[in-house]
Parts: C-alpha cells; sequence; structure tokens
C-alpha cells in the first residue's frame, strides 16, 4: 500500500498524475478484505504504541483486562478493546492538564493547539504534533483531489477561523494539495454580503463551510443583486452539521449555486476529520478505513452492526501518533452499507451521511424523531422559505410538536388557499416520515435568523408550545 507505515512518512512533493481519478489507486481500490488484513496490523502498531506512552490507554486496557498482544482480528478489536468517551478525555484533561495523559508525545513536540468551546462545560484541548500536521494535510489532499479538486484551483474557506478545526485542517489540505487558498472566515457582523462580494469577483472553483451557511449565501447574494450561479463554483464541500447528503438540503444548494455537493467530516478529535467523505461521483459519505478505522456500532453495545442498519461511528487513528483517539464514541447516528460505488473506492459508505447526535433525539408519544429528519422533509418542501424550528413540549400530559415552518414570498403572497395546500402537505409528508402527527404554523418569509455558521432548529419550551398551541386555535389562524 502506497505510504503505509507507521509513524505515517509521506512524500510533501508528491502528487498523482493529472488524470488519475485517485490519489493512492491501491489503498482506494484494493479488495476490503485486503484491506481489512493491512487494517489489523496497524491496529497491532497503534495498540502497542498507546500501550508504550499512554497512561490513559495502558490503565483503561488493564482494567477491562486486554493487551496488544490479544489482539488477532477485527473481531478481537471490537470484542476486547473499550470504548473511550469525550467525558474520559475531559477527566484526562483535568487530572493531567493541559493535554492529558493519552498524550503520546514529548509536550515540545506539540505544533498545533485547538479545542472545543468549553460553552457547556470544560473543553478538551486537542494537542497536535508537527508530523500529525503534515499526515493531517495528506490524508484531506488526498481527500480533496477525490472530491475533484486539483492543484491550482482557488478554493474559498467559509468557515470561522478560531478554535473550530474544520477550517484549519481544510486549510492544510488545501495547501498541501498545491491548490490556491481563500481563507476568508465566517462569524463577523456583514461578512455574508462581503462573501457574495469576493466570490463573485475571484471566482473560485471550490468552497468549503457549512450547509447552514450556503443557504444564507445565496439568499445574500439576490438580494445584493448577484446570482450565486456567476460564482463559478465547481465543487462546494461541507462539515459541522448533517445536511449536504440530505437530498433536500443538498438540491437546494446544487440548483442554487450549479455546483457538486460533497458530504464531508466526522468528529475534530478525530482530525483528518474528512475521513468520512464523499467524491466527485459518490453522494453521501466513504469511510476511508485506510485513514481512521470506522465501526458503526449498537450504542449499548458498542459491537458493530450489519450493513445496512443503523448505528453509531466508533473511531479508531491509524496515522496519529499525538493524541491518537482508539474507538472513540461518537455519539452520532448514521447507517451503512457496503459494495459497489460509482467511484470505484472499496470503502464501505454512508449513503444518508450521518444524521445527527444520537443526543439530540427525542421521544413524541413513544416515537423516537430526529431533527434531521424532519429537515429532510422539510426542506424539500415546495414553498419551503428556507427556514423552520421545531417545538418540543407538553401539553397537559401528552408530549407535543410543533414544526414552524417559513413559506416563500410566492406562496406568502398568494393567498390562503396556497398557505393551507402547503401546511397540509408539510404535515402528511412529516406524519409518513415520523409516525406521528406534528403541529404546523407557517411563518411569513424572513421570520427567522440566518447564521453564518451551524443552523440551531429545535426549541424545547413550554411557554412557546401553549402560546402557539392558541395562536392556532383563534379562527382565521394562517389563513
Amino acid at each position: 500500500m502506497e505510504s503505509w507505515t507507521f509513524p505515517p512518512r509521506y512524500d510533501p512533493d508528491y502528487l498523482p498524475p493529472s488524470g488519475s481519478r485517485y490519489w493512492f489507486p491501491k489503498r482506494e481500490t484494493m479488495p476490503a478484505s485486503d484491506r481489512d488484513r493491512a487494517v489489523l496490523e496497524r491496529l497491532k502498531e497503534i495498540t502497542r504504541y498507546a500501550w508504550a506512552h499512554s497512561p490513559f490507554y495502558r490503565q483503561k486496557w488493564e482494567a477491562a483486562g486486554f493487551h496488544p498482544d490479544h489482539l488477532r482480528s477485527l473481531e478481537d478489536f471490537e470484542e476486547k478493546v473499550p470504548v473511550i468517551t469525550k467525558q474520559d478525555l475531559r477527566d484526562s484533561q483535568a487530572r493531567h492538564p493541559h493535554f492529558g495523559d493519552y498524550l503520546c508525545v514529548d509536550d515540545a513536540e506539540v505544533y498545533h493547539i485547538h479545542g472545543t468551546s468549553g460553552t457547556t462545560g470544560r473543553p478538551t484541548v486537542f494537542a497536535i504534533g508537527r508530523s500529525d500536521w503534515d499526515a493531517i494535510a495528506n490524508a484531506h489532499a488526498r481527500v480533496m483531489w477525490g472530491m475533484g479538486m486539483r492543484p491550482g484551483d482557488t478554493v474559498f474557506i467559509a468557515a470561522i477561523f478560531s478554535l473550530y478545526m474544520g477550517s484549519w485542517g481544510t486549510l492544510a489540505g488545501v495547501e498541501r494539495l498545491r491548490a490556491k487558498s481563500f481563507p476568508f472566515g465566517a462569524g463577523a457582523s456583514g461578512m455574508t454580503a462581503r462573501a457574495a462580494m469576493w466570490l463573485n469577483l475571484m471566482k473560485p472553483s471550490a468552497f468549503y463551510g457549512t450547509p447552514s451557511f450556503a443557504l444564507h449565501l445565496s439568499e445574500v447574494a439576490r438580494a445584493e443583486g448577484l446570482d450565486p450561479k456567476a460564482f463559478g463554483l465547481k465543487t462546494m464541500f461541507f462539515s459541522g452539521e448533517p445536511g449536504a447528503s440530505v437530498p433536500g438540503v443538498r438540491d437546494k444548494i446544487k440548483s442554487a449555486f450549479g455546483a457538486n455537493v460533497v458530504d464531508c467530516g466526522s468528529m475534530a478529535e478525530m482530525t483528518p476529520f474528512m475521513n468520512v467523505s464523499g467524491t466527485a461521483e459518490t453522494d453521501g459519505m466513504l469511510l476511508w478505513q485506510d485513514i481512521i478505522y470506522t465501526e458503526v456500532c449498537d450504542p449499548k453495545t458498542f459491537r458493530r452492526v450489519p450493513y445496512g442498519q443503523r448505528g453509531t461511528p466508533v473511531y479508531t487513528h491509524l496515522e496519529r501518533t499525538s493524541q491518537p483517539m482508539i474507538r472513540l464514541l461518537s455519539g452520532d447516528l448514521t447507517l451503512w452499507e457496503n459494495g459497489p460505488t460509482p467511484c470505484g473506492r472499496t470503502y464501505p459508505r454512508l449513503p444518508q451521511g450521518i444524521f445527527g447526535r444520537i443526543d439530540d433525539m427525542f421521544t413524541i408519544r413513544g416515537e423516537n424523531v430526529y431533527p434531521s429528519e424532519v429537515d429532510a422533509v422539510v426542506s424539500q418542501l415546495p414553498g419551503y422559505g428556507g427556514e423552520h424550528r421545531i417545538v418540543i413540549s407538553r401539553d397537559g400530559a401528552m408530549d407535543e410538536l410543533l414544526i414552524r415552518i417559513e413559506v416563500t414570498a410566492e406562496v406568502h403572497g398568494g393567498g390562503a388557499e396556497k398557505i393551507r395546500a402547503l401546511r397540509d402537505d408539510a404535515g402528511h409528508r412529516l406524519q409518513r416520515m415520523l409516525g406521528l402527527r406534528a403541529k404546523i404554523e407557517m411563518m411569513d418569509p424572513g421570520t427567522f435568523p440566518r447564521t453564518d455558521f451551524k443552523a440551531r432548529r429545535v426549541i424545547d419550551d413550554r411557554d412557546v408550545f401553549r402560546e402557539m398551541n392558541q395562536r392556532l386555535a383563534k379562527p382565521g389562524a394562517n389563513d
């Protein structure tokens, strides 16, 4: 396999032939069984490395009765190696500031420091060694090559340059690809209009951000008198939130910009986070198993589920030496499949991408509901105005679900009959998807604020629900 060593040693000047579909043809198209054998050998190396360098892993594995010498098969890895959680990482860093006792290199080797925001508790600090940063750049360049980007292309990075790993990891990959980086950023007031101006001026070939921002950008561009198709984008790739694999969202972005849409991204802790990514020819996401080994597991037993079933991804670094994650539980939900792909790569596939976090699931009258399922339905409604809110609460003894949906200016101006028809259509579609009835309220265009980053659409608020319920009960509501 090309450059298959641990620690990884990549030629910084290597580029595939310009006409090649693949960065590493053998690694990307080899029979899956051959790759599994190679991955097993790498897992043996990784676990021995972590045992020798990390008290965190050694203590956890000793408590579970595991030793790297016990690893004989991928089934052994699944059965004998315990999962770790984000809370385990936070606890380790609280005991051993700043980087935890799962840092496997000397502190002096740390090259990049990133982390979580810490808005809901102690932040997690990511310490990345220089050689790891080079490996991340190579992995991202390789995946972006699969998306269709080439040396000399200009990539517009419309994501926050702060602690957020998405922007920095993308920048590293763009630079390694020998493409032109346009690190525009996002988040400040007025930046969306300026982004539209720069895109129209520079005509980059690729764009990176979140799906929410792309849709917001298309609205702002039109308000500024610009046609998003005139930006000339060929590839738009996204991470940070579900959406780019949701047909309604993906199709709206394609329609607005005339570009190919690619979904990518796992977790900041797992950077190179593009280890799950679609390609120019294959939608959904591929699991690039020779970069990060991914199991889709039952969220209770942490055993792999069969292909065709839902589960939570469990990730293991195959190239990280500084803070390697070994069976990190993601807490996300997805469905995986195996089989031929249009691009010819022999990796497992997440045809619907990552739905969202299992923690985001809520239960309404005994039915499990994921916000991404609501998003998928609403975004495909003809007459959907671009934003919505999911209101969860309880009226008396019953859980209730209210979906507030913006309409387009055309629907809004079309009279009560058009609004009622869209409301009824939304109700029928949501019932088919969710298996329960939801109350629907149609909202004026522009009711909800747009975002320059990740959309937050779920509201759990009893008072909001009661107020909306009273409004819907009034004669003429939504007429």
